[in-house]
């Protein structure tokens, strides 16, 4: 019995110590969470802007541009998938990752090569574990993304849309990452970025309308500069996107794991408690009988 008693106290030890890791990280996940969803509104008058840019370039003009133009037949896609470094955020990084199975096999459906980028270190894990091959992983701030690694990804994946198939390029580019709509819902999302689909992250009025431009020098070669900041722009405000729903995800699934070792501790306390009652029952018990034995002697 008293093995037993020891069995349950060990038990509340350990999860009091599991309790208190669960309270750090829920309340480090809720100090953080506040600074990346102002980084993501602070992102969005640039990404706007640039998007009206590209924008009024691609749909005013008469051109024929490679990043612009949907290709006759489509043989192979790039997908970027957006995970998270750390776990302990719940279904953070399997969803996503579902989502990008869906849409591999997708692909994979319609005749299409797919060729995998991932970004955070569950992705790569998940990847490396089934041996499924991928071209390059970014790993190491993916709750706190750096621009230097938007436009380090940007340049590989349109280094790619620009290389010939027979070479190992790509037709079109797919990112699928986390879309943070509040702190109790997190969207995971697939956008494909090229051939260009202008999409703003933020709708604008009816009377926001786009101007009339005269482009100096050609066309063409706006584009051809608008184009990779625009790109990086899309992937560092998917990125952020994905942060602030990496932080939300975790600071629930903490918050979840305390409440849960609080219950955990209720338990193993009452069953501790019983088992104490039944040990001093027994001694009694024993004292009793015993007392009896030498009465009747």
């Amino acid at each position: 019995m008293g093995a037993q008693i020891r069995v349950y106290r060990q038990k509340i030890s350990s999860t009091t110590s599991m309790r208190k890791i669960f309270k750090a990280m829920e309340l480090i996940a809720t100090s953080r969470i506040g600074k990346a969803r102002a980084r993501v509104a602070a992102s969005l008058p640039y990404a706007n802007a640039i998007t009206r840019a590209v924008s009024a370039v691609a749909s005013q003009s008469e051109i024929d541009h490679p990043l612009v133009t949907e290709p006759e037949q489509i043989r192979r896609a790039a997908v970027l998938v957006i995970t998270s470094d750390r776990g302990l955020a719940g279904s953070y990084s399997a969803t996503v990752l579902k989502q990008a199975e869906g849409l591999i096999e997708l692909l994979h459906g319609e005749g299409k090569e797919v060729k995998t980028y991932v970004m955070g270190r569950k992705a790569q894990a998940y990847f490396d574990f089934r041996n499924r091959p991928f071209e390059r992983a970014w790993t190491g701030n993916t709750d706190a993304p750096l621009f230097e690694v938007a436009r380090e990804v940007g340049a590989a994946l349109l280094e790619d849309f620009a290389t010939a198939y027979e070479e190992g390029g790509v037709d079109e580019i797919h990112v699928v990452y986390t879309r943070f709509k509040s702190m109790v819902t997190q969207e995971p999302t697939v956008i494909r970025l090229l051939p260009l689909e202008v999409v703003e992250e933020q709708a604008a009025s009816e009377s926001d309308l786009l101007p009339l431009y005269e482009f100096e020098p050609e066309t063409e070669q706006v584009l051809d500069a608008l184009l990779p900041r625009y790109i990086e722009s899309r992937i560092f405000a998917a990125m952020l996107q994905a942060a602030a729903s990496e932080l939300a995800a975790r600071q629930r699934a903490m918050k979840s794991a305390g409440d849960n070792a609080t219950d955990l501790i209720k338990k193993y306390t009452r069953l501790r408690n019983t088992a104490r009652q039944a040990e001093i029952t027994q001694e009694l018990s024993e004292i009793v009988a015993g007392a009896d034995a030498l009465s009747a002697s």
